[in-house]
């Protein structure tokens, strides 16, 4: 931390002048930013602010109203404090009015009873704050450095956080607008004492967009964007405001993370890198379409007068102690046996995790005898045979069938918001197709989308907001109200309550949502926020710690 004012005094060459504070006592924990010996009174045109000025008097006004402007100059531009000398100017007292000006400008002022070499003072000082300068340099020089590695290798979120609490010996958590945790590392902490109650503390702490430090909870926190649209914040626990190195620290780690979430990331063979670049090049519109089905066909994969099926195949859940990357290669082996097994002509590539995912994606060709529900259905069972349950290891999800590869795309991204919809919320199926998604599916689907966050925080925040201040549970009872078609003697019975407790109840949700539940719009919309709320609460990432 930068020297401050009282660090200053305390030094054994200033001790021995018998210093003496007249004024400003309260500001004496100000940071230094240099020392500087003055004896003109036009001395504040030529400083910038965090000085503390060393001063004999000698040079300045000889008249109250003169060291007044003195005191103003000084105040004005943000000096740290003055440090004046007795005895060659002001004998063994400074002016009255001197005195008091400073007061009443809430400067620090501080005598010397005794003479001093000033230069004593500024050699300590001013190497303390060169050698703090040059460390605060080789820290942000090794900051940049670690994640600019970091940002090649297409860090998780969680080696980004390993360094972060590595170098700032602080707890981090990735969290997203909906105050989930995506990620964390614990630093001192349990995992138990990090996360308790995390979403009810971090919807109590509001910091501005960009980066700032809330004293009153000890969090540093920063916006992860990307692309401009903001998904997220990363926070650090701090036990007093951190330095700005730490603050430097945690933008470049957002960055970091944001880059990396842009970035697809391909550990697979040659092979397999031409095929998923195929996909991705349907996927983003990236390659002229006869390209992709020259390539196609070089890959042994016809594509031209072929029924076109998107299709994307996720686990539920990954498999037990293996990583990301394990466990895509893990899939993807197995989807590719699948393929064979059933004699599809298919590409299969690791290009769902561009879209956010974590499964394989495929575009089957058909003939024109071909059928999709065959294929699919096929398809599930080969899975199954490996050893991959499709109904509760495996999701397969499929689009629509397209004649032509223009529009592989559509059904490549429809395949992607069915397994995407069905992933977490539907029954076990041996696949999925459009017509399974239903509200629920829908709204799990759009459960990272800024704008859902938005109107679920809109809708609910002030009950949400009532209930974690009051300890009360009135969210719980608008949804069983909203659940049980507005019959109030069903609701009452399952809350426990009485019929009159239900009203009050009802009638405080309607004061604190500023809402009238006759009106069957405003239900609609209550009922809908809800259930995207159970649905981002249950259906979220798990974080990793």
């Amino acid at each position: 931390m930068p020297m401050t004012v009282r660090d200053v005094l305390e030094l054994p060459a200033l001790q021995q002048a018998g210093p003496r504070v007249l004024a400003g006592r309260d500001r004496l924990d100000a940071p230094v930013r240099w020392v500087h010996v003055a004896e003109i009174p036009e001395i504040a045109d030529l400083l910038r602010g965090g000085e503390l000025v060393l001063t004999t008097g000698i040079g300045l006004p000889p008249d109250d109203d003169g060291l007044r402007r003195w005191i103003d100059g000084l105040a004005a531009v943000g000096v740290a404090g003055v440090v004046v000398e007795l005895g060659r100017r002001f004998g063994g007292t400074l002016p009255a009015g001197l005195v008091e000006h400073a007061r009443s400008r809430n400067l620090p002022l501080i005598a010397l009873r005794r003479e001093m070499r000033f230069v004593a003072v500024t050699e300590v000082v001013h190497s303390v704050i060169v050698e703090e300068q040059t460390a605060d340099l080789l820290a942000k020089d090794e900051i940049h450095r670690i994640f600019t590695e970091l940002s090649v290798e297409g860090a998780e979120p969680r080696q980004v956080l390993r360094e972060v609490t590595r170098l700032s010996r602080r707890p981090a958590v990735l969290e997203n607008l909906a105050h989930q945790v995506l990620a964390y590392e614990t630093g001192p902490l349990t995992a138990e004492e990090l996360l308790d109650r995390w979403e009810t503390r971090s919807r109590a702490v509001e910091v501005p967009s960009g980066t700032g430090y809330e004293p009153r909870s000890g969090w540093l926190v920063t916006s992860v964007e990307a692309r401009g649209n903001r998904w997220g914040r990363l926070v650090l626990l701090c036990d007093q405001e951190p330095p700005a190195r730490t603050r430097v620290l945690l933008e470049r780690a957002a960055s970091t993370i944001a880059l990396n979430q842009l970035v697809a990331r391909d550990s697979s063979s040659v092979e397999r890198q031409a095929r998923s670049s195929l996909l991705l090049s349907l996927v983003t519109h990236s390659a002229p379409t006869r390209d992709v089905a020259l390539r196609a066909r070089g890959l042994g994969v016809v594509l031209e007068q072929r029924l076109l099926l998107g299709v994307v195949v996720r686990r539920r859940r990954p498999a037990p102690g293996a990583d990301g990357n394990a466990n895509r290669r893990a899939l993807l082996d197995a989807v590719e046996t699948a393929v064979r097994e059933c004699g599809l002509a298919a590409l299969a590539g690791d290009v769902d995790e561009a879209a956010g995912g974590t499964g394989v994606t495929l575009l089957v060709a058909l003939d024109e005898t071909g059928s999709d529900e065959a294929a699919l259905g096929g398809l599930s069972a080969a899975l199954t045979r490996a050893g991959h349950r499709a109904g509760a290891d495996v999701v397969v999800a499929a689009g629509s069938v397209v004649r032509t590869l223009d529009l592989a795309r559509r059904s490549l991204v429809e395949a992607a918001q069915v397994a995407d919809a069905t992933v977490h919320t539907a029954e076990p199926r041996p696949f999925y197709r459009l017509h399974d998604v239903r509200l629920r599916g829908l709204l799990y689907l759009l459960r990272d989308d800024v704008r859902l966050q938005t109107f679920v925080e809109r809708e609910l925040g002030p009950l949400l907001s009532y209930d974690q201040r009051h300890g009360t549970n009135h969210v719980a009872l608008l949804e069983t109200y909203l659940v049980e078609g507005r019959n109030k003697r069903r609701a009452a019975d399952a809350m426990s309550l009485s019929r009159s407790a239900l009203y009050q109840r009802l009638e405080l949700i309607e004061r604190v949502l500023g809402v009238d539940l006759d009106s069957s719009e405003r239900r609609l919309s209550l009922h809908v926020a809800l259930t995207a709320r159970d649905v981002m609460r249950a259906g979220g990432p798990e974080p990793t710690g």
